[in-house]
């Protein structure tokens, strides 16, 4: 299992970016580099490539909406070329609230267009496409002009392929990260309920994948913090904020994945009354109406004994990234105790 850290996209960038440089040798595997509505992944990934050496890199995640697929092939090849092969692409269709409210361009047919941006990127790394027909991305062919001349983004020899992960929740999108992505990003995961929730979907997505691809990689995002005194419930009451953030507030009533998915997971009547106070503006109550048995699943705060079981439980669920927020902490001390917890524990082992 790689362990990762996650920029957080509300915080300053540059203090972050330094850390991260230090923690190579801290033993951190790899960087997720979010973007939303502060600054764009792709500068801060091509800073990072710049300062790091081994970490790997990956966006996560860039939206699809806010680029062409194109400019998003374009942008994973330079920063895999200049970082020395050391990026994946995190890609996912973000939603309503980001697209339409901050970007200003139309919410729709997310689907064919993640699909579409996945089949076209891998096309104009490999050169071999002067056109594309998807269902929702149509290219012309070279009209002798020039127009759709292809490309191999890139070149034999160099950085090979680029390992894409999409960062999908519902069932239909997450059969296409079975069928045709690297890795799956779903950022509500639990043990207990993915299974019954996504099963299916995995299913039928892995029933058509190309073998080439190897195993489907599976990354899941975690609060952090170890130990019974006030720094514990401090990153506990954090997670519950985020948690509350996400089910509450992040679309509205009938179009927020989160609280969809929520419900899904074992949690509709906490998911509502969540939903319900966010939108009403009572932040501090949305975040209190998240219950414990929720936290508990969403996060890895607790005893060494209790986190490392719910380590090796996600290493059973064939989670293969770790990402760890550390919630204000020094992100290399909290590295140090996960892995000094979960020592000896299979298969939730860390690689680094």
């Amino acid at each position: 299992m790689r362990l990762a850290l996650v920029i957080d996209y509300r915080s300053p960038p540059r203090p972050q970016l330094e850390r991260i440089a230090a923690l190579e040798d801290a033993g951190l595997d790899m960087v997720w580099v979010p973007e939303a509505w502060g600054y764009d992944a792709p500068s801060l990934l091509g800073y990072l490539a710049a300062r790091t050496r081994r970490v790997t890199l990956a966006s996560g995640i860039l939206p699809v909406f806010s680029r062409t697929p194109a400019l998003i092939a374009q942008t994973a090849a330079g920063i895999a070329e200049i970082s020395g092969g050391r990026f994946e692409l995190g890609l996912g269709t973000s939603g309503p609230q980001v697209v339409e409210g901050f970007h200003g361009v139309r919410f729709r047919h997310a689907g064919a267009r993640l699909a579409d941006t996945v089949d076209l990127c891998r096309a104009l790394w490999s050169g071999e496409t002067s056109q594309f027909a998807g269902a929702a991305i149509r290219i012309p062919p070279d009209d002798g002009r020039g127009i759709g001349r292809p490309l191999r983004l890139l070149a034999p020899g160099g950085v090979g392929r680029i390992p894409i992960h999409l960062a999908v929740m519902r069932p239909a999108m997450v059969e296409l990260a079975a069928r045709v992505a690297d890795g799956w990003y779903p950022l509500f995961f639990t043990t207990a309920g993915a299974d019954e929730v996504w099963g299916a979907a995995r299913a039928r997505g892995a029933a058509r994948r190309d073998p080439a691809l190897g195993p489907l990689q599976i990354t899941v995002e975690r609060a952090c913090a170890i130990g019974t005194g006030p720094e514990v419930e401090s990153a506990r009451e954090a997670a519950r904020a985020d948690i509350a953030r996400y089910v509450g507030g992040m679309g509205a009533r009938g179009a927020n994945f989160y609280t969809d998915v929520a419900a899904a997971l074992g949690w509709p009547d906490a998911a509502q009354r969540i939903q319900d106070h966010y939108l009403a503006g009572n932040r501090t109550a949305a975040a209190g109406a998240v219950p414990e048995d929720m936290l508990r699943a969403l996060t890895l705060c607790g005893t060494a004994r209790e986190v490392r079981a719910q380590v090796a439980a996600l290493g059973a669920a064939g989670v293969t990234t770790l990402i760890v927020r550390s919630s204000g902490r020094d992100p290399g001390a909290v590295i140090d105790e996960l892995r000094a917890a979960t020592a000896a524990t299979a298969p939730g082992s860390f690689t680094g």
